[in-house]
């Protein structure tokens, strides 16, 4: 009977949609249809009524596939739908929201994830459809959530994006009341057993936890907080823990004791049962607290008794390879903890070395790895320590495993070779070993290329080669006393001395090999997806490979130069890790731009051009990094980044002269008065570079005062002790002195003429050109300036000196240009 008055309303409901839809009300047509489907979806006067409507023009082509997709089972229309959807076209309100209420009535989708999509895309899209949501949630909040929590992921992340935006409801006490009930709803949805295993109520606790933490935390209770805990559980899906690392960590950082006494509960209580399973979630749940309350997790971990009684439980009373498993990731995780490392050592070495030498799957790597951890790598083969089995090993007794482990197919055997190994290549030996292997270091590089997006693997291995390449820093005599004066007050005799297999020279060969193996040309392929630790990492690697100016010709061939002048302009954050990032990258170019001919490395024609190297390269003229207080500022980024300026100043078609002039005049100045003889140097030859343009000519030409306080300290500069910087300032000069307005201003300085006339002189052949070149600007000049200038010369015996430069030199050019001077002279 109630069967047969569903058909009737059915019936009625169709009739009543084909007149809506005749009379141009489409809208109320499609509401009648889609509830005449609801009722009696397989009736022939609804199939009709359907056909019918989707023939009139005023239905909207969403309404039209989704009814097909809906009413006719058409996975083609449902499928069309969704790419309109990803297509972000508009969707009109009164559509979308007519669209919405049709999708997540569908009980018998096909396909539950391109229905999942559908409704996704409609919440993402339409302001309306949000709007219609969280209607529905006021109105009947847990019937509406059960209906879209079941459709999928989307569907019900969706709904945690809802009632987060203020603008979908009309009064903010409504949407407070559905935040908290939905998420306490999810929290429900992860009690039920076993339901959780995709991760969908977790994604919804955490997008809710993260957005109003203050809120919402204190409704977890100790119930709701142990089936997060149990979500951390090593077996689960990579997605799942993530998301359940996200919310313990958020949670125990509000909840303070509270929170850390709940996670010390679980532990102990799953421990005390003693079975597989609870001893698996124990260590699950205390690998995962390490990296979020050490101090808590340390204190669990070295319970008096723990550890000791750890090793009899594994080996003898559960043999279990999962429970093996979930401790070995207890222990690696708790080597955070310097005490516990320490525990670990004593109690578990022995261990380790027999899970190495006989488990399976990932396991021998992992105990590698942590054996990696907590030995030192100090330590050399013949001064092992005790155990409380026997002697330890010495690290380097685990490379060949860790070396053969990389070989490996499976992703865990790559990832924990390159682990246990970035620990162990701290130890000089071990460096030497590695950078000798030739198909080691292929291998690594073939790893690199082939991880995945966001892969542990890629940062590992990018530790590895940083070990590998990083040089001694650099330690002023004032910083060498300061280390023995603190040896000293720490009743050593003497400070540590280096290895020598991490002298500079023994570096130098290992960048010449991680070179030779196509390391550059490797972090170029990868750079897409490198994150920005990833990242800082390479600029490390670049700048220590670059140090060396034999390689960098090698570093640019491989597009080092460009990756990191791409990667210095995507860093656009201004705290102190970003800074020093750009820095160390400024520094790589620079060294690169000294060895390279600038424009070979970024051509004209090519992107990006030479002239976006200056920007980073003047940063190093003023950025300082954070000194240690033992040691002064270091100047070397600043020196090479003045010489690769100067390169790049030689280029006129760029116009990178004029530019370095816009935006650093004043910080060249300054440094041309350096008290550091090489800073001196550097900046005096940029100052000769710059005159290739006119705005390097008027700086110190334009007869202002500021050209003459200029002209000044270049000439000063042609008067020092060093012989790089006078003939820098030489040739700065030869070039102003082609002007009358320079002269005139050398004229007014006391010893202006008196200098040039030092250059004609000096024992350096070079600076004796550019002397000569000078004075015969200077004699060659008419009107009234070049008559004083002559006058002031001859007084100077400069007709003498000329002489004696003509009677000494052989070189032909500065014969010459001697001649016509004194010709001009002695007119």
């Amino acid at each position: 009977m109630s069967d047969h008055r569903d058909q009737d309303r059915a019936a009625s409901l169709a009739t009543q949609a084909v007149d809506s839809a005749a009379a141009g009300r489409a809208q109320d047509a499609f509401r009648a249809l889609r509830e005449a489907a609801t009722i009696a979806p397989d009736n022939h006067q609804v199939q009709e009524a359907f056909v019918k409507i989707q023939s009139e023009e005023s239905v909207h082509v969403l309404q039209r596939l989704c009814g097909k997709y809906v009413l006719e089972r058409d996975e083609e229309a449902g499928k069309e739908v969704r790419g309109y959807l990803n297509r972000s076209n508009q969707v009109p309100s009164n559509v979308a929201q007519e669209c919405l209420e049709l999708v997540i009535k569908e009980q018998n989708a096909a396909s539950r994830e391109l229905q999942d999509a559908i409704v996704a895309g409609l919440l993402r899209e339409s302001n309306a459809a949000k709007f219609l949501l969280a209607k529905k949630l006021k109105e009947g909040m847990t019937a509406t959530f059960e209906q879209v929590y079941e459709i999928g992921d989307g569907s019900a992340s969706s709904v945690a994006e809802v009632v987060l935006k203020p603008s979908a409801w009309l009064k903010e006490p409504d949407r407070m009341v559905c935040e908290k009930g939905v998420f306490q709803l999810f929290l429900a949805k992860l009690l039920e057993v076993g339901h959780d295993h995709d991760g969908r109520a977790l994604k919804g606790i955490t997008r809710l936890l993260s957005s109003d933490a203050k809120e919402l935390y204190a409704i977890i209770d100790e119930e709701a907080f142990d089936p997060i805990l149990c979500s951390l559980d090593y077996r689960l899906p990579a997605e799942v823990r993530s998301q359940a690392t996200l919310v313990v960590a958020k949670y125990l950082e509000l909840a303070g004791a509270q929170g850390e006494g709940y996670l010390s509960k679980f532990i102990r209580l799953n421990i005390a049962k003693g079975h597989s399973e609870n001893l698996v979630l124990a260590f699950c749940a205390a690998a995962g607290s390490f990296p979020l309350v050490p101090t808590t997790a340390a204190a669990l971990f070295l319970t008096e008794g723990f550890l000791p009684s750890l090793i009899p439980l594994l080996e003898k009373k559960v043999k279990s390879d999962k429970v093996e498993q979930a401790a070995l990731d207890m222990l690696s995780a708790a080597c955070i903890d310097s005490a516990c490392r320490e525990a670990i050592k004593k109690y578990c070495v022995q261990w380790l070395q027999q899970v190495m030498l006989t488990s399976k799957d990932e396991r021998p790597g992992l105990a590698a790895v942590i054996l990696a951890k907590v030995l030192d790598p100090t330590t050399p083969t013949d001064a092992r320590t005790e155990g409380s089995h026997g002697p330890n090993p010495a690290i380097n007794d685990l490379v060949p495993m860790l070396k053969k482990l990389l070989s490996e197919r499976p992703e865990h055997s790559k990832r924990s070779s390159i682990e246990g190994l970035a620990y162990a290549s701290v130890q000089p030996k071990v460096k030497e070993e590695l950078v000798d292997d030739r198909l080691f270091l292929a291998r690594l590089m073939d790893t690199l290329r082939s991880s995945p997006s966001g892969s542990t693997t890629i940062f590992g291995a990018l530790t590895l080669i940083d070990h590998l390449t990083r040089y001694l820093p650099v330690v002023s005599e004032e910083q060498k006393r300061m280390a023995q004066l603190k040896a000293y007050a720490n009743a050593s005799k003497t400070p540590q001395n280096h290895d020598p297999l991490d002298e500079d020279s023994a570096v130098t060969k290992r960048c010449q090999a991680v070179i030779s193996a196509g390391a550059v040309s490797t972090f170029v392929s990868i750079s897409g997806y490198l994150s920005p630790a990833s990242t800082v990492l390479v600029f490390n690697i670049l700048l220590s490979l670059s140090r060396i100016s034999a390689h960098r010709g090698l570093i640019a061939q491989q597009g080092g130069a460009r990756f990191l002048l791409l990667k210095y302009t995507s860093i656009t954050g201004t705290g102190a890790s970003d800074v020093q990032a750009r820095r160390t990258a400024a520094h790589g170019l620079a060294r690169v731009l000294i060895s390279v001919n600038p424009v070979l490395v970024f051509p004209s024609s090519g992107s990006p051009p030479l002239s976006s190297t200056i920007r980073p390269l003047l940063s190093l003229l003023t950025d300082n990094t954070i000194q240690d207080n033992d040691g002064p500022r270091d100047l070397l980024p600043t020196f090479e980044a003045l010489l690769a300026l100067t390169n790049v100043a030689g280029e006129p078609s760029c116009g990178a002269a004029e530019t370095i002039i816009r935006q650093a005049l004043p910080t060249i100045e300054d440094l041309l008065l350096s008290n550091n003889t090489m800073i001196q140097r550097a900046t005096t030859e940029l100052v000769c570079n710059l005159m290739t343009c006119s705005a390097g000519i008027e700086i110190f030409a334009d007869e202002s005062n500021a050209a003459s306080r200029r002209l000044h300290v270049l000439l000063a500069l042609a008067d020092v002790v060093d012989d790089a910087t006078r003939k820098a300032a030489g040739g700065a000069l030869a070039t102003l002195t082609d002007y009358e307005a320079a002269v005139k201003q050398l004229l007014e300085r006391e010893r202006g003429m008196e200098i040039l006339l030092g250059l004609c002189s000096d024992k350096n052949t070079e600076i004796v050109h550019r002397g000569m070149v000078c004075m015969n600007n200077i004699v060659s000049m008419q009107g009234e300036t070049g008559n004083k200038a002559r006058e002031r010369i001859r007084g100077l015996g400069g007709i003498e000196c000329l002489k004696d430069v003509l009677g000494d030199s052989k070189n032909p050019i500065i014969l010459n240009l001697g001649k016509e001077a004194l010709s001009a002279l002695e007119k």
